[in-house]
């Protein structure tokens, strides 16, 4: 099979299209024919190896697992003798997590993973990411920070792939939301609801007397330092960017003061805990609540430039890989 792979880590060029062997699915495992894939900003981070501290993870002088992408959407084409949840022919999406290897033309995951059929009316393109920006903003906003209705919710990367779908996402858990992002995004965060639009060109968002109940740094662009001003008296700063400053700061704010700093990696919650989050992300989408922005599509023999894209830093919402 076709698959993009690896060779260190680097710039773009060191993804390179190459054949394969097809994985074997094994008793408790289905084979998925992936149609499509994500290229994210996180997949971009791990292909320079950078911060060095995710070495310890993901390999110490090029990555353990040499094909990218975790989100995909696809067709079961085969099940082990073990498996009950799944049939072939089955539409399904999901993501691989730690185990990557969704920008290829086929992947293998256990039925007890991170996958799910996907609803009839949502077509492969969308549903590719739905692990991406839907399912991790779904975990910072809903599980980490458990936002209640009126609260205020400050979105700092808001028209990215994060960002978009943070949006809608505070939005139908009844917050107030104010959306960071470049004054060309403006029109497309107020259209997914955001109440209010800094454009960060013009403004330094880190300065005024609003106080935020919960900043949702999606790029990690900011700091807790930088933002602790304009958080309320026990307010949140959140980031899925992992940099050694982040964890030096949730260290401090666990043991003093009442204003707080965290980060989480989705991907490393367990299997059950993530396939459940997604199930409820499936019911916002199924409520007419979410949907996904998508930017660009890609071949799979463009993952390259799907990654300079990415790095370029104009991406708005998602980047899909089309591999079939």
């Amino acid at each position: 099979m076709k698959a993009t792979v690896a060779t260190g880590y680097g710039s773009p060029e060191v993804l390179q299209l190459q054949e394969v062997i097809r994985p074997v699915p094994k008793a408790n495992e289905v084979l998925v024919k992936v149609i499509t894939a994500s290229a994210t900003t996180a997949d971009a981070m791990m292909r320079t190896g950078k911060p060095y501290i995710a070495r310890l993870f993901v390999g110490l002088t090029k990555p353990k697992k040499s094909i990218p992408g975790t989100g995909f959407a696809g067709i079961v084409e085969k099940i082990g003798e073990d498996v009950k949840s799944f049939k072939i022919g089955d539409r399904v999406l999901g993501e691989t997590a730690f185990g990557f290897s969704s920008n290829a033309e086929y992947l293998t995951l256990s039925e007890k993973g991170v996958i799910l059929p996907m609803p009839e009316n949502l077509d492969f393109s969308e549903a590719a990411n739905f692990c991406d920006g839907h399912l991790t903003s779904f975990n910072f906003l809903k599980e980490i920070a458990k936002v209640k209705p009126g609260q205020k919710v400050m979105i700092n990367g808001a028209s990215g792939s994060l960002g978009t779908s943070a949006i809608q996402i505070a939005k139908y858990m009844g917050a107030h939301v104010t959306a960071v992002c470049s004054g060309r995004n403006t029109g497309l965060v107020r259209s997914l609801g955001a109440d209010v639009v800094i454009d960060y060109q013009q403004k330094d968002f880190t300065k005024g007397d609003i106080k935020y109940d919960y900043i949702y740094d999606t790029v990690g662009k900011s700091s807790f330092s930088a933002c602790k001003a304009i958080l309320s008296e026990k307010g949140v700063y959140l980031s899925p960017v992992l940099k050694f400053r982040l964890l030096l700061q949730m260290i401090k704010t666990s043991l003093f003061g009442q204003k707080k700093a965290k980060f989480e990696a989705t991907g490393a919650n367990k299997e059950e805990k993530l396939r459940f989050m997604l199930s409820e992300v499936v019911d916002i989408y199924k409520a007419g609540k979410l949907k996904t922005i998508i930017d660009r599509q890609f071949p799979l023999e463009k993952v390259a430039e799907a990654h300079r894209y990415i790095d370029s830093g104009h991406k708005r919402g998602n980047v899909v890989i089309v591999t079939s």
